[in-house]
């Protein structure tokens, strides 16, 4: 009969490590709970030695997988847990699911991990061992899956959450489309101004001001810009384009530390109602993330610590870890919380009120709908701010520039009248 390794809690919340004989994984996990105790993880033994065996006598070197997009991962979550619930075992819905997938990474990887559940490997073990595809909030809840026995309802969560993530994430996105596609093309016609018409017409308007008191300060300013961009072969029109490429580029270096990950959130943070966004969408994150894994079942010390690697803002990634260290020192999930003052008092108030009722994970999920919602809204009332708000900053560059070269126009004519 096959063993089983297994870690599991007593009565008092300490750890157990031990063998169990059993002819599955569920049976083990039966028999373990039987013995009055909550198994947290369980792998079989004997399969695991088969494996290695086997992978010493034919290696089979694997090839390399790069990452796959959320869109696919959330589709195949969403149908492995169909084929679950249908009661399907785990590797018979893989290998349908294999050969359904058209050629890429996601089929290849499914082919992976299919053959590791064959040798002796849980489905969380298979998938760990591709990161760029199953990332750490995946492999734990399905961890967490196969140990309560709901990895079909764990799977469902998964492609729920992932699908409200990726919905927020194209909403922001798309509502920077616009404006950015706009500035674009608004900086590249006033750059073909400056470089191409001005200089045409500084001949003449030099010409009008001669034996005049000079240009007015506005166009001689123009005219000062026209000439740096303009000089050196057109080096400083090209610099002044490459500019936006080059703070990205000083950017990204800066968020490769924690240090600069940090400085550069709390900048976003506190800026003019881009700020307000940042925020929003933030807590929503790390709220749905760890509601979703405290929901499946995840112990709470690891899904602070899942969720603190995973909240995309070094600022609450902070503020998280301190939870983390307050509630292993005895302390509630609540008052770190409000001591950071990074989050309103709604949140904070409703976090308490779901650790007193024993609801932490569906009080974290209201409040990231709740933000969600608020977010939504705001980027709506952002896109029909902007609009008028480029148009007329668009009219002043261009005005500006007429009137620079009106303005020795009606200067002489003054002077001829």
């Amino acid at each position: 009969m096959p063993v089983f390794q297994y870690r599991a809690l007593d009565a008092d919340g300490n750890e157990v490590k031990a063998e169990i004989e059993a002819l599955s994984n569920k049976e083990a996990i039966s028999k373990i709970r039987n013995k009055g105790l909550f198994p947290t993880k369980v792998t079989a033994k004997s399969g695991a030695r088969k494996v290695k065996a086997r992978r010493e006598a034919t290696p089979k070197r694997r090839k390399k997988t790069g990452k796959v997009k959320t869109k696919q991962i959330c589709q195949f979550a969403r149908q492995l847990s169909t084929l679950q619930d249908a009661g399907l075992a785990i590797l018979r819905s893989l290998r349908i699911l294999e050969a359904q997938q058209k050629k890429g990474r996601l089929r290849t990887i499914i082919g992976y991990v299919a053959d590791d559940i064959e040798g002796g490997s849980t489905l969380s073990e298979a998938m760990a061992k591709h990161p760029k595809c199953f990332d750490r909030l995946f492999v734990n809840m399905i961890a967490a899956g196969e140990v309560g026995g709901v990895l079909d309802i764990i799977l469902a969560r998964l492609a729920d959450f992932m699908e409200k993530s990726q919905r927020l994430r194209s909403k922001v996105r798309s509502a920077m489309v616009y404006p950015i596609a706009v500035m674009s093309i608004a900086t590249i016609i006033v750059m073909g101004l400056m470089i191409f018409i001005i200089p045409v017409f500084a001949t003449v308007i030099k010409d009008m001001s001669d034996g005049q008191q000079g240009l007015p300060w506005l166009t001689q300013t123009l005219l000062n810009i026209s000439d740096w961009l303009t000089a050196r072969y057109g080096l400083n029109a090209l610099m002044v384009l490459l500019m936006p490429f080059v703070i990205i580029a000083i950017l990204k270096l800066i968020r490769q530390f924690r240090y600069g990950r940090y400085a550069l959130d709390t900048v976003k943070l506190h800026m003019p109602i881009v700020g307000k966004l940042v925020y929003k969408i933030s807590v929503a994150r790390w709220t749905r993330t760890l509601g979703t894994l405290i929901g499946a079942g995840v112990p709470i010390l690891e899904a602070l610590a899942i969720t603190r690697d995973t909240s995309g803002n070094e600022v609450y990634a902070k503020v998280l870890d301190k939870i983390h260290h307050a509630i292993r020192q005895g302390d509630t999930f609540a008052n770190p919380l409000r001591q950071s003052k990074k989050v309103d008092a709604m949140v904070v108030n409703m976090i308490d009120v779901g650790e007193e009722t024993g609801d932490l994970d569906k009080m974290l999920e209201k409040i990231a709908n709740n933000f969600d919602e608020e977010a939504d809204v705001l980027v709506s009332s952002m896109m029909s701010l902007l609009e008028p708000v480029m148009i007329i900053c668009l009219g002043l560059v261009v005005g500006t520039i007429v009137l620079a070269m009106f303005m020795p126009m009606v200067r002489l004519m003054q002077v001829l009248m």
